[in-house]
């Protein structure tokens, strides 16, 4: 079976790798990875973290383009890898650009669509955005649907999508973190031995990540001084990976680049990501990978979001919907550094995303699908 993998971004490199590993172990399956380079520099290191090397790589960014752009240059170029390789399938994963232009071309050159993650929602087309309408889309065009969650199968039935086309299988980021956590070797990481050299065990670690577009301005003014606030507490230490994204980065050096216990790093890799993720006392992201993974290192995550589509771990307890204001992450931290029962109450629940054997049982299907 001729497997063709399109992937634009970090998180669909790692949610991705364990399948792409799993196929290539059996031998069954001519794997064909197309790198888009939507995220590059962060792209390039998933892969070398699984030692994967792309069998194509395509080039679609272009400084300043918008959206539109960015998607026509994706269907452009993918339609062309398509018609060349002609593959069996192809798999796309989330809801990114890249996902949506890969299940798009394959639609129009007739090839099945395998969609990785199916099923997350909030019904909220402009939240997260465009990453839900995104999803939406590919759910329309895909003929096989990998849903982490009975909770997504139930929001793809409710959408009209037949029962026989999805399969729950977990989530595969957390086969990637016990993958990451098996073969952890800190003191061959200079990554990790980097962030020893600043990691504080004294003090309570605040592991802060933002990217999202919701929150560029107000959202990311109002945290920036809710770090500052949170900082200047003796017994804190913030460590802020920062996104490549300006937008993002630059409002953040600027205004925290010499604050007294914040620590503004550069974008890490996954496996020192989830060395610091396991030092840290609590997290607060606007990321949806860092809701899945955190459970399983029996770490708190405050969301800076007023929803979220993996309302699993809402529900489980494992995550709290906390918005942007200051008032809010201040308090919301605050509390859980004094009250030891409400932080217990968020790190002993298992983790709804499955047990990592998502991988294998997606590989699964595809064998009984030649």
């Amino acid at each position: 079976m001729n497997v063709l993998f399109v992937i634009g971004t970090r998180p669909e490199a790692i949610k991705l790798a364990p399948i792409i590993l799993e196929c290539q172990q059996r031998g069954s399956f001519e794997v064909i990875v197309c790198s888009t380079g939507q995220h590059k520099e962060l792209l390039d290191s998933a892969f070398e973290q699984w030692n994967i090397v792309p069998d194509i790589e395509l080039a679609v960014m272009e400084s300043g383009q918008g959206l539109n752009q960015l998607l026509s240059n994706l269907l452009r170029q993918l339609d062309k890898v398509i018609s060349e390789v002609n593959p069996d399938c192809v798999v796309v994963q989330g809801d990114t650009s890249s996902c949506l232009a890969g299940a798009l071309a394959a639609f129009h050159r007739e090839i099945p669509v395998y969609h990785v993650e199916a099923g997350l929602r909030t019904y909220d087309k402009t939240a997260p955005f465009p990453e839900e309408l995104n999803r939406q889309m590919v759910s329309r065009i895909a003929d096989v649907h990998f849903a982490p969650t009975e909770k997504n199968k139930q929001a793809l039935l409710m959408e009209g999508v037949a029962e026989k086309d999805i399969l729950v299988t977990g989530n595969t980021v957390i086969d990637a973190l016990m993958m990451c956590q098996k073969n952890l070797a800190p003191e061959s990481n200079p990554e990790i031995q980097k962030l020893q050299r600043i990691y504080d065990p004294e003090k309570k670690l605040l592991l802060v990540t933002g990217h999202r577009r919701e929150n560029m301005g107000a959202g990311f003014s109002e945290l920036i001084e809710a770090l500052r606030e949170l900082a200047s507490e003796p017994s804190i230490q913030v460590i802020y990976p920062l996104h490549m994204n300006p937008a993002v980065r630059e409002p953040m050096i600027h205004a925290l680049g010499n604050t007294e216990g914040i620590f503004l790093i550069e974008p890490l890799g996954y496996e020192a990501f989830v060395w610091l993720m396991s030092k840290s006392f609590l997290i607060i992201s606007d990321s949806g990978g860092v809701q899945e993974e955190a459970p399983s290192l029996n770490k708190p995550v405050l969301v800076l979001r007023e929803q979220t589509e993996r309302q699993e771990a809402v529900e489980a307890g494992t995550v709290k919907l906390i918005g942007t204001l200051k008032e809010a992450v201040v308090q919301e931290v605050r509390e859980l550094m004094v009250n030891k029962e409400a932080y217990l109450g968020m790190t002993q629940k298992s983790n709804p995303y499955g047990d990592g054997m998502a991988a294998k049982r997606i590989v699964d299907f595809l064998a009984a699908s030649e």
